[in-house]
């Protein structure tokens, strides 16, 4: 299962240029600070720092390299529930829903 969940997110990486941050974000540091870092929202913060790129017209590079994380979230919540819970928070998130609203949803 972890295997199908690591194609889709390397199909998703490529498809719409978005990786989040457990995918081992590299910037250049004086890039990173003209973007003002990370902001202080409670989650999706890789996934905003990523939006705030693409506007800049600046190039999103996926590398083939891999990167290893714990599946622990995966074996404590579950597969399905994970994958749900990510998809809905994403979702929200794209819809305008606060982080500090969506911090709700994810058990830290």
């Amino acid at each position: 299962m972890f295997r199908i969940i690591e194609r889709a997110t390397n199909w998703r990486n490529r498809l719409l240029n978005i990786p989040y941050g457990d995918q081992a974000i590299f910037i250049d540091n004086s890039f990173f600070q003209l973007l003002g870092g990370y902001r202080e929202i409670p989650l999706m913060e890789d996934v905003e720092l990523m939006q705030r790129i693409r506007r800049t017209g600046a190039q999103i590079r996926i590398l083939k390299d891999r990167v290893r994380t714990s599946p622990r979230r995966w074996y404590a919540e579950g597969v399905v529930m994970g994958t749900l819970r990510n998809w809905l928070i994403r979702s929200l998130f794209a819809l305008g829903v606060s982080p500090h609203r969506l911090v709700k949803l994810y058990p830290f």
